[in-house]
């Protein structure tokens, strides 16, 4: 029995969708962090109960944030992104929290300026404001500790085999997490990093994808929550080959899932492919209840997974589009742009 519903729905499942693929699914994966972030920073006393405890958020980690808070008797305060509708906006504010959303004028700058003015938000209001606690998702280790519990649940299931992980990079809490727990239980486990292009993490901002960008595995601004030197290969996919991989995900394997997932998706499909007989195991973090009438309201998908490949480069002067694979061979890297905030 949980003792609150966030409890609940933090639970993943892990489903075999073919002889080598598997999902590790979740319906909120942020709330492993937030919850637990929470509720070290209780325990450890950075904060006491009935603080306020802000970040930024483009939807998934605020939602998280707000159910912990509201578990924990917290009060919460979010910068939304331009991305954040109106149904999401309200639940936020029946959670309790305090919504501020960053405005862009349109243009084709808009999800690049997006990120950068949720940031310089948080920070003035750091400097002109008392009692408020910075999560800082993009940042602080914290965000780690609550994806120990998924490390366990895949050891167990896959332990004492070598199996290749395949997740968004983000912030980096999640992937970093589940893998450093797992190389710690002795696990033979790559870790495999999916990003759009126009990342500044792992040095794909130089290319530019003309539709669109995919919110939440990428971003413009330096994160320190992503170690560089834990991920064996990287992928960088487009917008439309994500929403044809997202299409296929729920046709074949009736996985409603986000876009993020369907770029997981179609990683894992070729490393799966690639190394038969190991066991190939991607994220999808949340559900596609986000994408119901953007990516799932297109009737038909505008290309095959079967007609995908990636293109093989050897430095990050080679990207292109539509997708690009790398392997990156756990070694260290500094982004071109530094953080624009604390």
């Amino acid at each position: 029995m949980f003792d609150h519903v966030a409890d609940a729905m933090k639970q993943p499942d892990i489903i075999r969708l073919d002889n080598d693929l598997y999902v590790l699914r979740f319906e909120m994966m942020k709330l492993h962090s937030a919850l637990e972030a929470v509720r070290n920073l209780l325990v450890t006393g950075v904060v006491k109960p009935g603080d306020t405890l802000m970040d930024s958020s483009s939807g998934t980690y605020g939602y998280s944030l707000a159910m912990a808070c509201h578990k924990y008797g917290m009060k919460c305060r979010i910068v939304c992104s331009t991305k954040v509708d109106e149904k999401l906006r309200r639940q936020l504010e029946m959670l309790g929290a305090r919504i501020e959303q960053v405005t862009i004028p349109p243009g084709p700058l808009v999800d690049k300026m997006d990120q950068a003015a949720r940031m310089e938000r948080v920070a003035h209001i750091l400097d002109t404001e008392q009692n408020v606690h910075w999560m800082q998702q993009y940042h602080d280790a914290v965000h780690y500790l609550g994806y120990r519990e998924v490390a366990q649940m895949l050891h167990k299931e896959f332990g004492g085999e070598p199996f290749t992980l395949v997740g968004g990079v983000g912030s980096g809490a999640s992937t970093g997490g589940l893998t450093s727990c797992l190389r710690e239980l002795g696990d033979d486990v790559e870790l495999v990093g999916v990003e759009p292009f126009e990342s500044i993490t792992f040095g794909s901002e130089p290319v530019e994808d003309p539709v669109a960008s995919i919110s939440g595995i990428g971003s413009p601004i330096h994160m320190r929550n992503v170690r560089h030197e834990l991920y064996d290969r990287v992928h960088w996919i487009d917008f439309d080959s994500a929403v044809t991989a997202t299409i296929d995900l729920f046709r074949r394997h009736a996985l409603y899932a986000g876009m993020s997932a369907g770029c997981t998706y179609l990683a894992a499909r070729w490393e799966a492919a690639r190394a038969p007989g190991r066991p190939c195991v991607f994220v999808a973090a949340d559900t596609g209840h986000r994408y119901a009438d953007s990516v799932y309201a297109r009737p038909e998908s505008p290309a095959s997974v079967e007609d995908l490949a990636p293109r093989h480069i050897d430095t990050q002067d080679e990207l292109a589009l539509p997708w690009s694979v790398m392997c990156w061979g756990r070694r260290s890297f500094q982004p071109r742009v530094k953080e624009t905030a604390r």
